[in-house]
């Protein structure tokens, strides 16, 4: 056979194997997902978010440079 045609079977036959796994990963999840309905604990995890840094190298911002900061601003305004 000429290598173009069997390189293309090759490549059809992964997509293949590649979609019947998608699918198998798809009716685990959902399987799970009933389960765990079924077991009543279908409690959505809470999200939590990251604490954002004030500044690039990760630092936070202090109490004590936010006033600084809020005092002479309102000192250029007046």
């Amino acid at each position: 056979m000429h290598p173009e045609i069997l390189r293309e079977m090759q490549a059809q036959r992964s997509r293949d194997l590649q979609g019947i796994a998608h699918e198998a990963v798809l009716a685990r999840t959902v399987s799970r997902a009933l389960r765990t309905l079924r077991r009543g604990s279908h409690h959505a995890d809470e999200f939590v978010a990251p604490a954002i840094p004030d500044y690039v190298d990760g630092s936070f911002r202090t109490a004590g440079e936010e006033a600084a900061t809020q005092v002479s601003a309102a000192r250029r305004a007046a």
